[in-house]
């Protein structure tokens, strides 16, 4: 091999390590930081760039898409002295690379242990019920606080999730009867209400039916009341209209009204179907001349009196005694 050979060769490999050294692919997702003699001077985006070979150097080769961090699990003591384990996730990204890269020295490890740390700090202010059941109260808390404090790293916190708080096991158990006791606490407390509010409304119901049953009874005495006038006023009207018939008629009108009474009554009396024996009061040879007045009465009314005679000058059937007792045949 020739010397001019040996120098071609070399210059090749020196151009190869050049263009090497001096051409620079970034992938998307990433931006990488250049030195110079080991200080920053810029930064290198994503696609093909071009530094000074042999003068720059690539730095640091920064992650600017949006990392998940988990929080490892650590036990926190809540204000009422409750231990519990959590952990949980830190979804952060990368703003400023150059930041990112030179302000913090390991921008994982500091993340970790600031969310570990403010975990410690936000669960302590907060009993054991609010901290199980707070948990978007922790995330908004931890949220703010690692964001503030990172930013001066060129960090952008966007969530913070706590995955996981979890208390002892006998804490759990006391919790678990404590719950049920306060669900019994609960149901007893509702039986109790639906007892008094059905007792109520009993006593309403209760209440207005008395108040309905003396209206109704209000109403029936002012109903027989008025019956009662209304069959008064008949009465006075019928006895009106029979003493304007007597005072037009005479003393045969009231024999013929007391006969068709008494005859009536006589029969209702004869056709009840209970009596075997009827007892007559009064004497059959008045019942007999109240009917012949009656008969007389009629004749005068209808053709004037017979022989000339008066209505009121009827003849009068003469008074036997009958007997005390009578007894209807087939009765």
């Amino acid at each position: 091999m020739t010397t001019g050979t040996v120098i071609f060769l070399v210059l090749l490999l020196l151009g190869v390590v050049t263009a090497w050294k001096g051409i620079k692919t970034v992938p998307q997702g990433w931006v990488w930081t250049v030195e110079r003699f080991g200080a920053f001077t810029r930064l290198l985006q994503p696609g093909l760039n071009l530094i000074i070979p042999y003068v720059d150097t690539v730095g640091r080769k920064m992650n600017v898409q949006e990392v998940v961090l988990d929080i490892p699990e650590q036990s926190v003591i809540t204000r009422d002295n409750a231990t519990v384990a959590v952990d949980g996730i830190v979804y952060y990204r990368v703003m400023d690379a150059a930041k990112a890269a030179y302000q913090v020295q390991d921008l994982t490890g500091a993340l970790a242990a600031l969310a570990m740390t403010n975990i410690r700090s936000v669960i302590g202010e907060m009993d054991l019920d609010a901290t199980l059941s707070g948990r978007e109260r922790i995330n908004t808390n931890l949220l703010v606080t690692l964001d503030g404090a990172t930013d001066p790293w060129g960090v952008k916190v966007g969530r913070v999730e706590i995955r996981k708080v979890e208390p002892p096991e006998n804490l759990v158990r006391a919790m678990n009867l404590q719950m049920t006791a306060e669900r019994e606490r609960r149901a007893t407390v509702m039986r109790a209400e639906g007892d008094r509010a059905a007792a109520i409304q009993r006593a309403e119901g209760e209440k207005q039916a008395l108040i309905l049953a003396a209206e109704g009874r209000q109403q029936a005495a002012l109903r027989d009341a008025e019956a009662r006038e209304r069959l008064a006023e008949a009465e006075a009207r019928a006895t009106e209209m029979v003493a304007q018939a007597a005072a037009g008629a005479g003393e045969a009108a009231l024999r013929y009204f007391i006969a068709d009474k008494y005859v009536k009554a006589f029969e209702g009396l004869a056709s009840n179907p209970t009596s075997k024996l009827v007892v007559v009061p009064v004497e059959a040879s008045a019942l007999a001349g109240g009917i012949t007045g009656a008969l007389e009465l009629l004749r005068a009314g209808g053709g004037g009196a017979a022989e000339g005679r008066p209505a009121s000058e009827a003849p009068r059937p003469p008074r036997t005694p009958p007997p005390a007792t009578s007894s209807l045949p087939g009765v």
